[in-house]
């Protein structure tokens, strides 16, 4: 199996988070974003991953070194791939060919999930969906009689189906995958402006091409910085009873931890209450506050606030008692 991580996007929603950090890296419940992803599919699919392509922008060498040593921890290797112009879904996945052939999972790196199902690798294709309430903002699937899928149908603006399409896609035969890609850039096929996977996946339909789906059941978003904080408090509240989710150093004085939260190496807690669905990341310091579903980045020093639903980044000194924030690295509020 291999495993293609689209993640070249600017994360523009997530300023100012993403001006030095991009999104796939931010860290949700003491691990990135894309970390988390690639070890949910790998549990889904149950089989060993060989490879796992990165297509990035020019994010630098620290980034793509981080990014090799999440596919290591996952008994992979970890390949690169570059992506300099936003040309759509279709030519993002092309830009990793070299990882075409054989399984493919192709996910983008905006998003997080929670699936009871195992991957049945040898369907030619599973597109991952979950019902949603309102389909007009979403790409969804509509589907035969027999459960395949028909065709693809993106925000319709009548009924034609609740399975929204989530960004994350199963090939069995990845080299079929990349010739399908290759069709849509070389005749410059494009949709909204765009090369769209969606339409080398309606060619596979119209080749006889047997493509099914598979729902999760929990779709968690990371478009946006409430979004985040929202994924960061599920996912804690998920992992709590299989991670380690507090470290052995931390430093509490007079001070309540309410759980879940992570709580990294290194922080040290002062007459403070924190939690719920707090991240603390290493090295943070709080003090005479109360903290409540939020995301604190690394180095971070917080005294006198009341803070919920809030994101800073790292090395943030912050003193003050506004509710609801969202600071980028290296801010300074007293």
């Amino acid at each position: 199996m291999n495993i293609i991580i689209p993640m070249a996007g600017m994360g523009k929603r997530m300023r100012p988070h993403t001006l030095t950090t991009p999104k796939p890296l931010i860290k949700i419940a003491g691990k990135p974003i894309v970390q988390r992803l690639c070890e949910e599919i790998v549990e889904v699919c149950g089989s060993k991953v060989d490879e796992i392509g990165f297509v990035v922008g020019r994010f630098g060498k620290e980034v793509e070194q981080n990014l090799v040593a999440i596919a290591e921890t996952l008994g992979a290797k970890g390949k690169i791939y570059y992506q300099d112009e936003a040309l759509g879904t279709a030519h993002a996945i092309m830009c990793a060919a070299d990882s075409l052939y054989g399984n493919v999972t192709v996910a983008f790196a905006d998003t997080l999930f929670e699936a009871d199902f195992r991957l049945d690798v040898n369907q030619d294709g599973i597109i991952w969906t979950q019902e949603v309430e309102n389909p007009s903002a979403f790409g969804v699937v509509k589907k035969n009689n027999d459960g395949t899928i028909h065709s693809f149908v993106e925000k319709p603006t009548s009924f034609v189906s609740k399975e929204a399409i989530i960004g994350i896609y199963y090939f069995r035969d990845g080299e079929n995958l990349k010739a399908e890609l290759d069709y849509i850039i070389r005749n410059d096929i494009k949709t909204l402006g765009e090369y769209q996977l969606t339409d080398a996946l309606q060619n596979m339909l119209a080749k006889g091409m047997r493509l099914t789906t598979s729902n999760v059941k929990q779709w968690l978003d990371c478009g946006n910085k409430n979004a985040t904080v929202f994924t960061n408090g599920k996912i804690l509240a998920l992992k709590q009873n299989s991670e380690t989710l507090i470290a052995s150093d931390v430093v509490k004085e007079n001070s309540v931890i309410i759980e879940p939260c992570f709580i990294g190496k290194g922080v040290r807690i002062v007459n403070s209450v924190v939690g719920p669905y707090v991240s603390l990341e290493e090295g943070v310091q709080v003090s005479n506050s109360v903290i409540s579903n939020s995301i604190i980045g690394s180095k971070t020093k917080i005294s006198n606030a009341v803070m919920d639903n809030s994101m800073l980044g790292t090395c943030v000194q912050y003193c003050g008692t506004k509710n609801d924030l969202s600071l980028g690295d290296y801010n300074e509020i007293n």
